[in-house]
């Protein structure tokens, strides 16, 4: 099927195969069509259908409730064509710019290791190398749990054809139960991306601050590889704040501590524990910090003055993203433009 369309900046068509979401071709073509979550949550991809039939994937998706279907709105990652389409995109997005290559590629479960009695590890082997920018996010369908799931890569190489994961399991979390209940070791599965912009670069200037919730703390993993390996953490400063309940419910210690001993003048990560007090008995400890309070008014404490250079990263439960970003453009006034984050839970 043939998609025209139609947005503030201008005009663009692509291609869309019998089954294929209309967010996803467009991307894997070079549209830039618009999306944060790219998993029905947001609603950022609405779009309206001005001629046309589509069919609408997932029609109790949360993003819905940004859409208004007596005016043919509908979200572009929950739809597919079942003709040519014309659909109008009520957002200015970059016709001009090169856009980052996006990938559709099978691949296959491995290496699922529990971290806590609720947090554990896996990782996809895909059918070819790709690359992504540390921070990016992808996601995937697994034949037997309906639709697609977000999540953030912990490793990072400039080509890789592996891609590491952390997960949480959520009571009536379709993917994650799934995941949790039996060993999937080898389960077939589809991955596209890599997406998000909560990205750092060798070209960013200034210090960065990662303020992460449970396991948001996959991107900041994926964003610290990527400063060891492209020599930042020599350069510049870093600080981590890892918020959890309480003790148990850590996780990534090793990894965490590394980074902490390897640049111990550069790098401070504190543990926050949002249900537990901080005694003196651990108030230190593998090189870690740490600290009782929600994490984002933990790393709120040391965010230090005259701060309007610092890159801030953030991913966690919305509530605690929502919150950290009140924190950081309200009291510290950091610019919108240095504080990034994704949509998706």
């Amino acid at each position: 099927m043939r998609i025209s369309g139609r947005a503030k900046t201008g005009e663009f068509q692509f291609a869309c195969g019998e089954g294929e979401r209309i967010l996803y071709a467009g991307l894997h073509q070079g549209v830039p069509l618009p999306y944060e979550c790219a998993s029905g949550t947001c609603g950022t991809c609405r779009a309206r259908l001005a001629s046309g039939k589509i069919k609408e994937l997932w029609p109790d998706a949360p993003g819905r409730k940004h859409v208004k279907p007596e005016r043919e709105e509908f979200l572009m990652c929950q739809a597919t064509a079942v003709d040519d389409c014309e659909i109008l995109v009520p957002a200015k997005i970059p016709l001009d710019e090169v856009q980052q290559p996006r990938y559709n590629l099978p691949g296959e479960l491995i290496g699922f290791n529990p971290c806590t009695h609720d947090v554990a590890t896996f990782s996809v082997r895909l059918s070819e190398p790709i690359q992504f920018h540390a921070g990016q996010f992808v996601v995937i369908h697994v034949p037997a749990v309906g639709g697609y799931r977000a999540y953030s890569m912990t490793n990072y190489a400039q080509t890789t054809n592996r891609l590491d994961f952390v997960i949480k399991k959520m009571p009536g979390g379709g993917f994650s139960e799934w995941l949790f209940e039996a060993d999937r070791e080898g389960t077939r599965v589809n991955v596209f991306g890599p997406l998000g912009a909560a990205t750092l670069s060798a070209e960013d200037g200034g210090d960065f601050l990662c303020i992460a919730g449970g396991s948001g703390i996959a991107g900041m993993m994926s964003i610290l590889s990527f400063a060891e390996q492209q020599d930042v953490l020599t350069q510049r400063n870093a600080q981590v704040f890892f918020g959890v309940r309480t003790l148990n419910d850590r996780f990534f210690l090793d990894e965490l501590s590394r980074f902490a001993r390897k640049f111990p003048d550069r790098v401070r990560i504190t543990v926050a524990l949002s249900d537990e007090e901080v005694t003196s008995a651990y108030a230190e400890s593998e090189g870690l910090y740490y600290e009782s309070g929600f994490v984002h008014e933990v790393a709120g404490r040391h965010i230090p003055e005259n701060s309007e250079h610092l890159i801030t990263f953030i991913a966690g439960p919305p509530p605690m993203v929502d919150g950290a970003i009140r924190m950081l453009l309200v009291k510290h006034r950091i610019p919108a433009t240095r504080i990034r984050y994704d949509k998706f839970s």
